[in-house]
């Protein structure tokens, strides 16, 4: 019988919002038996915000996690990635961005929301995101949320990356806030559409615990419903943690496989080097 390999590709450290070294987070991981760890600090290269890694400190990130890869050659693989955002005329996801730094893979992920009038952070906590869609939308939040997936469009066109990073992550607040329901006709044909996206762009779409690890949602990422729609569209999936602490690192990994099966999947996807491989769930 084949081996489950125990995986992570969405891991964050403290070059941006994580709260641990690199080489904490590597430390931890092989004693929870991980066999492959991928490193995925947030960027936006050549910008950056608090929370991105500075476009000063991306030889050092490189630098470490190589080191890292050394250091536990032979008893766990370790990749080196980044999270890399979509803001539109700003940044795209694209390999050919990153070259100088040779990553593994690329994250494609939308976190900012962006219209003429500004932009706000759809991962962001619950007042700041009804600040945002006040002052962008004026309060209109079908709006908002159906620019969040038009933006996430864009990237699946424009892109070039090989994981999805958590594709409706604007229902992160909906939880609590019930901003908007998610069982209208209008929402259901925005994720239809982003699928499709998804599809002609041959991307993983990960399903992400982080929000169950941070007690921000008790719920993976994409929903039933969405990751019901992937299925069916024929989009592959992987699970991630999203982790910013060492002892996230494989926070409910059983719910989202349970939520993988339920949709349908009978294998997730993992990178093993720089190709992608298929083991049963």
């Amino acid at each position: 019988m084949q081996k489950i390999l125990k995986t992570n590709y969405h891991t964050h450290t403290t070059f941006c919002d994580g709260s641990e070294s690199a080489e904490d987070m590597a430390k931890s991981a092989l004693s929870k038996g991980f066999d492959i760890l991928g490193f995925s600090g947030h960027s936006m290269y050549p910008f950056a915000s608090a929370w991105h890694i500075a476009p000063r400190s991306f030889d050092k990130y490189v630098e470490v996690i190589q080191n890292i890869k050394t250091e536990y050659d032979g008893r766990m693989q370790v990749l080196c990635g980044f999270e890399a955002d979509y803001v539109p005329g700003f940044t795209i996801p694209r390999m050919s961005d990153y070259t100088q730094f040779k990553p593994d893979y690329l994250i494609g992920s939308v976190h900012y929301i962006v219209n003429e009038n500004g932009n706000f952070c759809a991962d962001d906590n619950a007042e700041n995101l009804q600040k945002g869609i006040k002052k962008l939308f004026n309060g209109n939040i079908k709006e908002a949320v159906c620019t969040y997936f038009a933006l996430q469009r864009e990237m699946l066109q424009k892109g070039d990356f090989a994981i999805w990073g958590h594709p409706d992550v604007i229902r992160k607040q909906n939880w609590k806030l019930n901003l908007f329901n998610e069982e209208e006709s209008w929402y259901r044909s925005e994720l239809i559409a982003t699928a499709n996206s998804a599809k002609h762009s041959n991307v993983i779409a990960e399903i992400n615990t982080g929000a169950i690890a941070r007690g921000t949602m008790d719920d993976v990422y994409p929903s039933a419903d969405f990751l019901a729609i992937l299925h069916d569209t024929g989009i592959p999936v992987m699970i991630n943690s999203d982790a910013h602490r060492s002892q996230d690192l494989d926070c409910a990994f059983d719910r989202a496989a349970a939520a993988a099966k339920k949709a349908g999947y009978v294998e997730t996807m993992f990178i093993d080097g720089g190709t992608i491989k298929s083991q049963k769930l």
